[in-house]
């Protein structure tokens, strides 16, 4: 038979209070606080106002005033104090022995006189331990420049550069000489030779054939440069030629087979110039044999102009043809007895191309020549077009385009 046990339970809170009213949760939801009123909040605010400034006003008041503190009385020399009892526990020093007579107090002791040390040794003037040597202060503590390792040279430093012998041998620009001699492609009398080193007259230079080849890739650029480009760089807000090359101006009767290629692009320098307001052929080379070959004091090549003049004087009637007004003489000078610039010029090939048109053949490319020496003559050009450089004609060759210097071809 099961036997069932009941457990006491606990009683419950009270939850009413001794009026019998019904009492209200201390926490937890059922707790409503009070809200306060606006009138109560203010004098709230106010009270604590007034309690801040209180406190301030406190704070800045002048200080009361104190009484004076008691004099201390003199202060007793250490001397003159009781000595301590020594401590009987041990301290780890040697105790005094009875037959040790006592020490003086401390200001009983006697003081030496200052006069019965010996006096220090006078010092010199103070040395600066760091200087290296016994140099006088105010001299320069700078160290002297490094001097210039001795440049390399097989011959006496009174010879020529070897850059400047290759260009008169015409073995190479001076710029390409400096780059051969820098790559190590050239040779003087058997050794590698090096940059800036001086030769004499009977040296011997080899070239490597390396340097050939580099020298064969360079290419050449046969431009028909139309008016309104200048030669060199831009200026005055025209475009130099050279934009001119591009693979779509290239002449499609192009017969020098050589492939367009990104390096052809660079060190592209122009070999003599036109005006802005000529045409004519251009050449643009990285070669630069070629340029000196071309623009070089000592050359002798020839460059032929196509020039349509109109006559300026007032001696003859208007509307006379430029053939008939321009006398024999003057036609003379045009050839040759002119100077331009106090410098007397080359004598030139000057004869009529037709009615109205010189046809000049010079060897030598001053600034604006063609020009200027038909104004010494009463002549004024309306017209000018370069057809041929050296053995090499612009042929028919459109403005604006451009086709590569064959390898067989030469200036």
């Amino acid at each position: 038979m099961a036997t069932l046990t009941l457990k006491n339970k606990k009683p419950a809170a009270k939850t009413r209070t001794a009026d019998g009213e019904k009492r209200g949760p201390l926490r937890g939801k059922g707790v409503s606080k009070p809200r306060t009123t606006l009138a109560k909040a203010q004098a709230e605010r106010a009270e604590r106002q007034a309690q801040f400034e209180q406190r301030n006003s406190e704070r800045s008041a002048p200080a009361r005033d104190k009484p004076p503190r008691p004099e201390r009385g003199e202060r007793f020399d250490r001397a003159d104090r009781p000595g301590r009892p020594a401590s009987p526990k041990a301290s780890g020093f040697r105790p005094e022995s009875p037959d040790r007579p006592a020490r003086p107090p401390r200001g009983d002791r006697p003081v030496a006189p200052y006069g019965d040390a010996p006096p220090r040794p006078e010092r010199g003037p103070r040395v600066d331990q760091r200087r290296a040597s016994n140099r006088p202060l105010d001299a320069d503590v700078r160290p002297p420049a490094p001097r210039r390792a001795p440049m390399r040279e097989t011959e006496s430093s009174d010879g020529e550069r070897l850059s400047k012998r290759m260009s008169e041998l015409k073995l190479a620009s001076r710029r390409e000489a400096d780059e051969w001699i820098a790559a190590g492609w050239v040779r003087v009398d058997g050794q590698v030779a090096v940059l800036g080193q001086r030769v004499g007259p009977d040296a011997r230079i080899e070239i490597d054939p390396a340097a050939r080849q580099a020298q064969s890739q360079l290419v050449t650029v046969l431009l028909h440069k139309p008016i309104g480009y200048v030669s060199g760089q831009a200026e005055d807000g025209y475009e130099p030629a050279v934009v001119l090359f591009q693979p779509e101006n290239r002449w499609k009767d192009d017969p020098s087979g050589i492939k367009p290629h990104p390096n052809h692009h660079r060190h592209l320098a122009p070999a003599g110039r036109l005006d802005i307001d000529s045409t004519g052929l251009l050449v643009l080379t990285q070669d630069g044999r070629i340029a000196k070959a071309l623009i070089g004091d000592d050359s002798d090549i020839e460059k032929e102009y196509l020039v349509r003049v109109e006559f300026v004087g007032h001696e003859v009637p208007e509307g006379t043809l430029p053939n008939a007004a321009l006398t024999p003489d003057k036609l003379a000078l045009l050839n040759h007895g002119l100077s331009l610039d106090g410098e007397a010029l080359k004598p030139a090939k000057v004869s009529w191309q037709n009615e109205q048109q010189l046809r000049f053949v010079l060897r030598e490319g001053k600034k604006r020549q063609i020009r200027r020496m038909c104004e010494l003559v009463g002549l004024k050009v309306v017209g000018l077009k370069r057809v041929r450089i050296g053995r090499i004609p612009l042929g028919h060759l459109p403005a604006g385009q451009w086709r590569y210097l064959a390898p067989w071809e030469r200036f």
